[in-house]
């Protein structure tokens, strides 16, 4: 997620500017045709390119409204994992006696976190990140995800056997919680961990599977695919008709004008359509980043950054030392 102040007009026209060029090119091609090769009939009565547009934007505007409350969802979700996470921080270190099992709890804590994020970060056939304006946009961010292997990752924080089983299993977040569970099962049987300290760290445990299941949600439920199909073909074909519904009022302009302008007023259609039709094309682009909340665009939420804040503050309620702890980002 940018956690700047705003993004730079240089940053946006570079993520935009194939669009760009794409549409300078076909604003210029109906103004030649209608100015040299005398093809007037390509005029279309702007009215009905008004009404298009007006249509356009509605779809647009409902897209862009759904996928901001996607984000927003996703954002209240880790929200949640954050908050629920600090209070298993405490529960573990104030519930039982022994240090070295509260660390192992903690431990295996923060491999699920770093197990589900990895989750998260795996992509799907109906993502953006594969696109090349958003492939070419990562120069200015890293994904901790892409950089080195789950393995890796959980090796700091369970032994050889558990990060093997975990590994194996269809879900390594999910089979973590069921060995967290198991866990806390053996020390309530060995009579190290209270009735009521167990039931309450089975309900925090309960949490973080709802909490998993609802990330999983927006994960692999994309934006429903016949309104973002709508959306693209609705704002293609705005964009493919507005440079020939200005043609006939630009040439208009003639008759009031003199001088240089006078007879060349029609090649304003082009930055005027150019400035319209990218406004459409940026606020889909924008829908489409802002539509997958975990796939790694410089719109995400930073479940990285996020996931490094909770082992820093875990950390330091065993009283280890935080000073070192690398945040991984995925931040501007």
């Amino acid at each position: 997620m940018h956690l700047g102040k705003s993004y730079k007009l240089s940053e946006f026209l570079f993520w935009t500017r194939r669009q760009i060029y794409a549409l300078i090119i076909w604003g210029t091609l109906p103004v030649i045709l209608f100015k040299f090769c005398n093809m007037t009939w390509l005029s279309v009565p702007l009215t009905i390119v008004v009404l298009l547009g007006t249509a356009t934007s509605f779809i647009v505007g409902f897209k862009n409204v759904q996928t901001y409350n996607r984000a927003m969802d996703a954002q209240e979700i880790w929200t949640g994992i954050v908050s629920a996470s600090r209070r298993w921080g405490q529960l573990a270190r104030d519930f039982l006696d022994d240090e070295s099992t509260s660390r192992q709890l903690i431990d295996r804590h923060l491999a699920w976190l770093t197990a589900l994020r990895y989750s998260l970060r795996r992509p799907r056939v109906w993502e953006s990140m594969s696109k090349r304006f958003n492939t070419e946009y990562r120069r200015y961010y890293r994904v901790p995800e892409w950089e080195k292997s789950l393995e890796e990752a959980l090796r700091k924080y369970l032994t050889v056997l558990e990060t093997e089983h975990t590994l194996d299993s269809p879900s390594a977040p999910t089979s973590l919680l069921s060995t967290q569970g198991a866990c806390l099962q053996k020390l309530h049987a060995a009579g190290k961990l209270h009735a009521s300290f167990y039931l309450e760290l089975q309900r925090a445990l309960g949490d973080f599977i709802e909490l998993q299941a609802k990330a999983e949600q927006l994960k692999d439920f994309p934006y429903p695919r016949q309104y973002a199909t709508v959306c693209a073909l609705f704002i293609r074909f705005f964009c493919l008709l507005f440079p020939f519904g200005l043609l006939r009022e630009f040439d208009r302009l003639n008759d009031s004008v003199s001088g240089f302008m006078h007879g060349n007023m029609i090649w304003l259609v082009v930055p005027f359509s150019v400035a319209v039709s990218w406004m459409y094309t940026s606020l889909e682009q924008v829908g489409d980043s802002t539509e997958n909340p975990f796939e790694g665009s410089a719109n995400d939420v930073p479940i990285s950054t996020l996931c490094a804040h909770i082992e820093r503050d875990l950390r330091s309620m065993l009283g280890e030392r935080t000073e070192d702890l690398e945040l991984e980002t995925i931040a501007m």
